[in-house]
């Protein structure tokens, strides 16, 4: 089946068009991202401007007719901690509805969590032993750890990368006074968090998902992204100190030039590596496995796990505009 995925985060809006099939490895065949910033578009109450969900509606319609031309057979489509966290969620999701023609599924932060860890897990197999997850996002970061596909514990806090630099940095680069300020909060965040993973048991492999980890991995030696999803790449807690030191110096228009940064984040990399250092740190972990594989995919798995064997699925999603959107919860999934 051609199985479409729709992911509304706090920076990007993302289409994932893949041929898929159960027990298969998903084949992707189209892309789209729009950088929408949605974290960015709330207002001092914390709702939505108008802008932000105007742009929103256009671009969600956009996506349906992409995944109408790519042939889907069903589109998945959900937010993240933009809209969860949005005091206005419910009446944009209803606008999205309405006049876009796509049921937006807002994902609470646990379940972003444990999709994430089932793709780690698809990724690695089960030779990779007790898995321990970190995924920093825009708006969250989410951990899971566990031995089966379903973790034994996850976790969804309020650090993710752009979250914090609107929250702690008035400057650019930010101040000494500011950098500090963030690491202590981090700090006091994330003990009680990593007191309770530990108690899954100690990871045999230690895994980071998301842009921010891949960008970091990158900025400290490896391998870009043109070697392929294959190619190994690791992040140290030495690295990664070592670089933050030096990008703490540097502006947002500096650290954009940096190869594998790209400018529409540059400015939340800061507090992204910050992030990464003090969960590493917290959790004891001296060295993460990047797995190109993340929370999109886990959906995807999830959902071709739910399919009847024996079902067979011919409608296109200009024909189905009403399974458009369909993603239940990951208890459901798991248990249906």
């Amino acid at each position: 089946m051609r199985l479409g995925v729709l992911d509304v985060g706090s920076n990007t809006v993302h289409l994932l068009v893949v041929d898929a099939r159960r027990g298969g490895h998903p084949t992707p065949m189209t892309s789209e991202k729009d950088q929408l910033r949605l974290a960015e578009n709330l207002d001092a109450s914390g709702a939505l401007t108008k802008a932000g969900s105007d742009a929103l509606v256009r671009t969600v319609a956009r996506a349906k007719v992409s995944a109408a031309a790519a042939r889907c057979t069903d589109l998945l489509a959900f937010a993240t901690s933009a809209l969860r966290d949005a005091t206005n969620s419910a009446a944009v999701l209803a606008r999205v509805r309405d006049e876009a023609g796509v049921a937006l599924q807002v994902l609470p932060g646990e379940d972003e969590a444990r999709y994430t860890f089932l793709a780690v897990r698809r990724w690695y197999g089960w030779s990779a032993g007790r898995l321990l997850v970190l995924d920093i996002g825009g708006g969250s970061l989410e951990l899971a750890a566990g031995r089966d596909e379903h973790p034994a514990a996850a976790a969804s806090l309020p650090l993710g990368a752009g979250r914090l630099t609107r929250e702690w940095f008035r400057s650019d680069p930010p101040a000494r006074r500011e950098i500090d300020a963030l690491r202590d909060h981090l700090d006091a965040e994330l003990v009680p968090v990593a007191r309770r993973l530990r108690r899954a048991g100690i990871p045999e492999l230690a895994v980071g998902t998301s842009k921010t980890f891949r960008s970091l991995a990158r900025l400290t030696g490896a391998a870009p992204s043109s070697a392929g999803p294959r190619a190994r790449r690791v992040l140290t807690d030495v690295g990664l100190r070592q670089l933050a030191a030096f990008i703490t110096r540097m502006s947002s228009g500096d650290l954009a030039e940096l190869e594998g940064v790209s400018s529409s984040r540059a400015h939340q990399l800061v507090a992204g590596a910050l992030v990464a250092e003090a969960a590493m740190r917290a959790l004891q972990v001296e060295q993460l496995e990047i797995c190109p594989w993340a929370l999109r995919e886990g959906v995807i798995l999830r959902r071709l796990d739910t399919l009847d064997g024996t079902a067979q699925i011919d409608r296109s999603a200009q024909d189905a505009p009403d399974r458009l959107g369909c993603l239940t919860s990951y208890e459901a999934r798991c248990t249906g």
